[in-house]
């Protein structure tokens, strides 16, 4: 078998298995994070993602921008991922999951509770790279993206973690 067919055969089975193992996630929306996310002694995150601009990502679309599958992959979760949005919908904008990873497997508290076993089960810890995929001049309202600086305003530590 020559170099290239081998190639070819490694990359199409890693595909086959990358496939099969992302169907098993799915994007179960902020209200389901919520539950554990909002609470005073753990930082209150759902508050301050809910009145942040991921939050609203959908209000700044205007006319068919609204609809449009180039602007919606960024401002809205569930447009971005219909075949993996289990009860989330566009309206919700950014939601925690666009970020952290869809939640339906690592959701659990005693999953949440273990970092290294929740990022096996999907739990994503964003990084530039990640919020590079959108802060882009893909964007027709691109202005520059400072990473620290933009971060540092969408912050939402878990003071229990520390």
């Amino acid at each position: 078998m020559n170099y290239r067919k081998l190639m070819f055969l490694l990359g199409l089975a890693l595909m086959i298995s990358s496939a099969a193992f992302a169907q098993n996630y799915k994007y179960i929306g902020a209200d389901k994070c919520k539950m554990c996310h909002n609470k005073p002694n753990k930082g209150e995150q759902y508050n301050k993602w809910a009145e942040g601009p991921h939050a609203n990502a959908m209000e700044s679309l205007k006319g068919a921008d609204a609809e449009n599958p180039k602007c919606l992959k960024c401002h809205s979760t569930a447009a971005a991922h219909p075949d993996m949005a289990a009860s989330i919908k566009v309206e919700e904008g950014v939601s925690c999951e666009s970020c952290h990873g869809p939640g339906s497997i690592y959701k659990s508290a005693g999953i949440m509770k273990n970092r290294k076993l929740a990022m096996s089960k999907g739990l994503i810890i964003p990084d530039e790279q990640l919020c590079r995929t959108c802060h882009n001049e893909e964007s027709p309202t691109f202005k520059g993206f400072n990473y620290e600086e933009y971060v540092a305003k969408i912050a939402h530590d878990d003071p229990t973690t520390n």
